[in-house]
């Protein structure tokens, strides 16, 4: 089986490559799109550097078994500037504070139709979103604007996986 590219390729500013149901992605200047993986839930976010509030990379217990994988990658953003295209009702939420270090209370949204966690909210910080990096349809954007700035939780990353170079370590945040 042939995987072809939805639009563009990786030498161009945008790489939107065929990572999903949905062939409906984009960025601009401004903003881009993020789409769960059947294409029911999408959303709009800002990617001026003014917008993003963080960019990170979490080696917590927590986010390891939300995310099925030994990290997670992902950037936050007031929840004022997010825009659902799409899907917003077909969400659904589970929140629990027994296995934040922080011991604020996580709300993960997933997508019901494919189960995709498209963000998280903490009681920490109730005005932004904390959206995944995995689910945004212009890869590119993970090399560029959203790119990394710093590592949380550094004392349980795995000894296999480097540090992500020019992003600060921190063991806890």
């Amino acid at each position: 089986m042939k995987v072809t590219m939805a639009t563009g390729n990786k030498n161009t500013d945008s790489f939107l490559p065929l990572a999903g149901l949905a062939r409906d992605g984009w960025s601009n200047d401004k903003e881009a799109t993020s789409t769960c993986l059947c294409g029911t839930v999408q959303l709009a976010f800002p990617t001026e550097s003014h917008s993003v509030l963080n960019r990170f990379i979490c080696h917590c217990a927590d986010c390891r078994k939300i995310s099925s994988s030994m990290f997670c990658s992902a950037f936050m953003v007031n929840t004022t500037d997010v825009r659902f295209i799409r899907g917003k009702e077909t969400l659904r939420s589970f929140s629990h504070h027994q296995t934040t270090v922080s011991g604020n209370t996580m709300s993960n949204h997933f997508c019901i139709t494919c189960g995709v966690l498209m963000y998280r909210v903490s009681s920490g910080f109730p005005a932004a979103l904390l959206l995944r990096l995995g689910p945004v349809d212009d890869f590119r954007l993970a090399e560029t604007k959203l790119k990394p700035e710093m590592e949380v939780f550094t004392g349980t990353r795995v000894a296999w996986l480097p540090p992500v170079e020019g992003a600060a370590q921190f063991d806890r945040i």
